[in-house]
């Protein structure tokens, strides 16, 4: 005999809202754009801090999101990230959002910006020591022309 064990613990929807929004780096006024009624910051704030959300606003939300309204009334955080990897779709014309920031090897930039300022800096003191040489012969003449 097999026992099946129900998770009894309250799913409080606008925090599965709130967290779907956050793992795909959407804001909340974005999200109010993305739903037909066109939600201001303030109501998805208002919504996200509700434990039950309205139907046909679960609905919008859960279309912009990408995702079931049973996938948020039986969420978990696994279940999550599998749909969002895998299942997001954008048809329709919804708003796809990429929290872009490539990887770039910055010690070879700061390397040639490194050589360079020394280069800089070794052609500048050559000027220097060039233009001390020029002004210590020019007083050696004046003091000749002086003597004379």
């Amino acid at each position: 005999m097999s026992v099946v064990f129900q998770d009894e613990r309250k799913i409080k929807q606008g925090e599965v809202i709130a967290k779907l929004r956050r793992m795909q780096g959407i804001k909340q006024e974005a999200l109010g754009k993305m739903c037909p009624s066109n939600f201001s910051q303030q109501k998805i704030s208002e919504i996200e801090s509700q434990i039950v959300i309205e139907e046909p606003t679960l609905e919008e939300l859960a279309i912009a999101l990408g995702v079931t309204v049973e996938f948020i009334k039986n969420f978990n955080d696994d279940n999550a990230i599998y749909n969002i990897q895998h299942n997001h779709d954008f048809k329709d014309h919804a708003v796809a959002h990429q929290n872009h920031q490539p990887i770039f090897n910055e010690t070879s930039k700061l390397t040639s910006l490194l050589e360079k300022l020394v280069k800089d800096d070794t052609v500048k003191t050559q000027a220097i020591l060039d233009l001390t040489k020029v002004v210590a012969d020019l007083a050696e003449e004046v003091k000749k022309l002086r003597d004379n």
